[in-house]
């Protein structure tokens, strides 16, 4: 319960100096991660959490279901419609790229291990959190294009690739099985995939009827919207779970099915999920701070910060690059998509479930691997953000129609 005290304190005081500490471009994430550093490092560190327990793992899944369910909800639908040929690109054509890049690398970078470890490892290393670099989204220097693009593009890479993730653990964990059955595990995973599509999608449309149909006969008031926007996640994540599905899966399609009612309910619908969801993530970048200490009291290894470095650039870059060549958008404007692919929260929420499901020397390494390609994302986007800020503008006009062609 001190931890609890302590993390809901750091908030507190981040909160009433938030403003001032924007200039510097410290965000709340960060200033979480640095407390988490700063309690939770030494040899007798005031705060320490045991990430191998089964109430550690099932609180972190809750974490990522509910992130998942926002995601999926707040992805504009206009945005989605009017840039369909853009959004494709980047999430049907770079993202296969990247996971196949990042895996690729990986076998370059750690040849001595198993092939499905690094195939965990690239989907750990690759989805996006734009959350330690929220400034850039709300940038009115960057062309909103742009913007909606990669907000649109953040909320559904890390949807799109989990179910990935989900194969490549239960492989990895097999792997290390005496006698490996890779088809009955791969089967497993793919049922337990079927379940959480059955009761995700089930949930949300239902959910999202009944409380479209509420909100216009006048039944319900907003705050009763928004919790019951609230229950939608919750009910899909036990429910598959219940099912033998996975939670955090059903989450995410619960989502997307319910995202197309969203627009008959009230705007702030989704905000008590929201922002519980942003409470819990600032707690996982407090633990993350535990984590950075773990793995840096082992010191440092070469192939691992040159992979996070490969990984947080040529990666995402090239492939973003080559799917979008003809679009007719400016350079600059391909290499800002390229570029600005953060890395946060959902890595590290898939470190942690690596790290618990895996055999000790499998998880630390994977573990290692995000730490290091996270604290090196935060620290190389959150410093050029505002540099690339300046440029645009001080470059053409910033509307939207004149930087960036048609996208298709």
């Amino acid at each position: 319960m001190l931890a609890v005290t302590v993390i809901a304190g750091i908030l507190f005081t981040w909160t009433v100096l938030s403003h001032r500490l924007a200039r510097w471009s410290i965000t709340a994430p960060i200033a979480m991660m640095v407390a988490g550093i700063a309690l939770t490092g030494g040899d007798d560190p005031p705060l320490m959490f045991d990430f191998d327990t089964a109430a550690f793992e099932h609180a972190v899944e809750v974490v990522l279901a509910l992130l998942l369910f926002v995601d999926a909800t707040e992805a504009p639908q206009g945005v989605i419609r009017r840039e369909k040929g853009l959004v494709a690109r980047l999430v049907g054509g770079a993202l296969p790229l990247t996971l196949g890049a990042a895996f690729l690398t990986a076998l370059a970078f750690f040849p001595d291990q198993p092939g499905w470890i690094l195939a965990a490892l690239a989907t750990v290393v690759v989805p996006l959190d734009l959350a330690p670099t929220a400034a850039v989204v709300r940038d009115r220097r960057i062309p909103s294009r742009l913007r909606d693009v990669l907000n649109v593009e953040g909320g559904l890479n890390d949807g799109i690739v989990s179910p990935v993730f989900l194969l490549c653990i239960a492989a990895a964990a097999e792997s290390h099985a005496k006698s490996s059955d890779y088809a009955e595990a791969l089967l497993e995973a793919v049922v337990a995939a079927g379940w959480a599509l059955g009761a995700g999608s089930a949930i949300g449309y239902v959910a999202g009827w009944v409380l479209r149909r509420s909100w216009a006969h006048g039944w319900t008031q907003r705050s009763a919207t928004r919790l019951g926007v609230l229950t939608v996640p919750i009910a899909a994540y036990t429910l598959s779970v219940a099912l033998g599905g996975n939670g955090f899966v059903a989450s995410f399609v619960a989502g997307v099915c319910l995202a197309p009612s969203m627009r008959h309910l009230p705007e702030d619908a989704v905000e008590t999920t929201d922002d519980m969801v942003a409470l819990l993530c600032l707690g996982l970048w407090f633990v993350f701070g535990q984590m950075v200490n773990n793995e840096f009291w082992d010191g440092f290894h070469l192939s691992v910060i040159l992979y996070a470095a490969a990984a947080i650039t040529v990666v995402r870059i090239v492939p973003v690059l080559l799917v979008l060549a003809g679009t007719g958008m400016r350079t600059r404007d391909k290499l800002f998509l390229g570029w600005m692919g953060p890395r946060g929260v959902t890595s590290v929420v898939f470190g942690l479930l690596a790290f618990i499901e895996l055999p000790d020397h499998s998880g630390n390494f994977i573990v290692r691997v995000m730490v290091i390609t996270v604290m090196m994302s935060i620290v190389l986007h959150g410093l050029s953000a505002e540099p690339i800020a300046r440029a645009y503008a001080r470059g053409p006009s910033g509307d939207p129609k004149a930087t960036t062609g048609a996208g298709t």
